[in-house]
């Protein structure tokens, strides 16, 4: 398997290039969206991922789409997975009716 770049944190993301930018610091952005310091600290630390609460309140403070957030969340919890379920999903063959249909195309 080739050399993968390890994925960044949705925390990582968050401060990088929104926070540090913009000169929020996670008390501001905590006090700002109303939401317990804790849970923008334990985003920035990777020990909490994106829910959809906070990708709501995060989207209106930095005016982007409501889903931006969450799906950053996802596409690294994606990445991720492929990484990990990498030999365990080659090994699935797909579903005998879709390969018979696919043959008589």
């Amino acid at each position: 398997m080739a050399k993968m770049i390890e994925t960044p944190t949705v925390g990582e993301i968050l401060k990088e290039e929104f926070m540090d930018p913009y000169g929020v610091s996670a008390y501001k952005l905590a006090h700002d969206i109303n939401v317990p310091t804790s849970r923008i600290q334990d985003i920035l630390h990777g020990r909490r991922k994106i829910t959809v609460d906070t990708s709501l309140r995060l989207a209106k403070y930095f005016d982007v789409s409501d889903s931006y957030f969450l799906n950053i969340q996802d596409d690294i919890d994606l990445r991720n997975a492929k990484m990990e379920l990498e030999i365990e999903i080659l090994g699935i063959k797909k579903c005998d009716y879709l390969v018979q249909v696919s043959q008589k195309a």
